[in-house]
């Protein structure tokens, strides 16, 4: 099932169930989807909108340290709950273990030799990893494998 069908399905639950901080955080979500269909204009593909997700899932992260620095634990726990309700709308996420492998497979299939060849792997990756693993920590991962894969420069 398409993730914004699940979305919407989730509301309607929600709706049943009274569960009015769910439904909110739901209808906030759906928007968010809608305006990117918008912005397009054409329907989401999965991939898209897990981009979606992750980038609200992101702020709500982000929001949630900033209130704990300033005292709010109250708003904390909100943003930390809404990133919760978000994140089951995600694919598993990989693990470490799981996304080296792919790393180096991606490595492998584009015949990356060193860091210059940053932008042909995460081109290839991403599309793999949609909603699976965030964009930085891939990145991060494909910069060490690389500059590992980098031969040693010989002082002469």
């Amino acid at each position: 099932m398409a993730v914004l069908e699940r979305m919407r399905e989730e509301m309607k639950r929600a709706v049943k169930e009274g569960d009015k901080e769910r439904l909110s955080i739901l209808r906030f979500a759906l928007a968010a989807l809608q305006n990117k269909e918008k912005e397009l204009r054409r329907e989401l593909k999965d991939e898209e909108a897990f981009q979606v997700l992750n980038s609200l899932i992101k702020k709500g992260k982000e929001a949630s340290e900033q209130f704990r620095k300033g005292g709010r634990e109250d708003l904390a726990l909100k943003e930390e709950r809404e990133v919760e309700v978000l994140q089951a709308f995600l694919p598993e996420r990989v693990s470490q273990e799981e996304l080296e492998r792919m790393v180096e497979e991606a490595i492998q299939e584009v015949g990356a030799k060193g860091p210059k060849d940053l932008g042909k792997v995460m081109k290839l990756l991403m599309p793999r990893l949609a909603g699976r693993a965030e964009g930085k920590v891939v990145s991060d991962t494909v910069r060490k494998k690389l500059e590992g894969a980098s031969p040693v420069q010989s002082s002469l």
